[in-house]
């Protein structure tokens, strides 16, 4: 059984607002739980106007209150931006309001600039030790183990919840693969980041597994761009949008997403193209089942069972609509 799940960026469209984003992320959040899906990501994004999540750990706590079953997460937190004690603080408080239900996903990336990352905390290196030992203290302070003379030892995280959010390692590159297999935790690969790489990460994590107490066997998913239409012609619509939106990001372009009728005109150059047909291993469009094939697919070659959706559209009917037709391809169990 497949379970499909969200990470939502709270995207914006062109000539939108960041408020009109966060609703219909709010709505997004309503129906995903009702339609069964499994888990509720939302990131953390700096410096990038099309996108307005920012603060993950402040907007899980409204959809946890808006939603009855589904999980809600971060995916992720940056840590490198943040201090281990107040994730781990901001998180148990979290879990202490919504127990059994509360996802905590870690990047290392920034989620934005190198200058923008040194603002939000100067003293970070970028240095990969670091990310280490702030996971350590991370998980030491989530679970009150403190070995002798340790910080842990003096200084508790509050409050003391009766339940462990999830922890989860997100990886693009799978460096952080091997971070997770040795300190047993769950991983997610970014597809819609990288399309390329995700067999030999999810492989190597696997193959390098050491069980944790809160995780005994390995356990990965695999985050991809999903376009499902009702037609064909509407879902070729739909990823032409996607196609110029990557395109942009890598530009450096942030005008928010772009409707069909603004792109249909644009002549691409060769360059263009080449990134365009490397882009398209970013996602998945087509009508449902040909998404649904495309999805299994995906899982039975990286030997998973759960896919993180991320569905970006201009038009926010057509990303509901993505969402329903998934929905229904993959018969999920709907939520009163």
């Amino acid at each position: 059984m497949i379970r499909l799940s969200v990470l939502d960026q709270s995207p914006i469209r062109k000539g939108g607002t960041a408020f009109q984003a966060v609703q219909e992320t709010i709505e997004l959040a309503k129906l995903t739980d009702r339609l069964g899906y499994h888990r509720y990501w939302v990131s953390e994004h700096h410096n990038i106007l099309g996108l307005a999540g920012s603060s993950p750990e402040v907007l899980i706590s409204h959809l946890a209150g808006e939603t009855k079953g589904i999980r809600m997460g971060s995916g992720g937190i940056m840590l490198p931006n943040h201090s281990s004690l107040k994730v781990a603080e901001n998180f148990r408080m979290l879990e202490t309001l919504f127990p059994g239900r509360i996802d905590l996903g870690l990047g290392r990336a920034p989620g934005g600039d190198r200058l923008t990352a040194a603002i939000l905390n100067p003293s970070n290196s970028f240095v990969q030790n670091d990310f280490i030992q702030q996971l350590m203290d991370l998980r030491d302070f989530l679970t009150d183990n403190a070995e002798p003379d340790s910080i842990q030892e003096k200084v508790k995280a509050i409050p003391v919840a009766e339940t462990c959010p999830e922890l989860w390692i997100l990886t693009s590159s799978g460096e952080s693969a091997l971070i997770a297999a040795h300190f047993g935790i769950a991983l997610s690969f970014a597809q819609f980041i990288n399309p390329t790489g995700g067999y030999a990460s999810i492989q190597a994590y696997k193959d390098r597994f050491q069980p944790s107490e809160a995780l005994l066997t390995p356990y990965a998913s695999v985050g991809i761009f999903v376009l499902c239409a009702d037609t064909k012609e509407k879902a070729e619509e739909l990823q032409a949008v996607m196609d110029r939106q990557l395109l942009n990001i890598e530009k450096g372009i942030s005008e928010g997403i772009l409707s069909y009728e603004e792109i249909k005109p644009y002549v691409y150059s060769d360059m263009e193209r080449v990134r365009l047909l490397y882009n398209r291993g970013r996602m998945i469009a087509g009508t449902p089942d040909t998404v649904k094939k495309r999805i299994l697919d995906l899982t039975e070659e990286y030997g998973i069972d759960e896919v993180v959706v991320s569905t970006i559209t201009y038009d926010f009917k057509d990303r509901v609509r993505s969402y329903e037709l998934l929905a229904e391809a993959f018969e999920l169990e709907k939520r009163l």
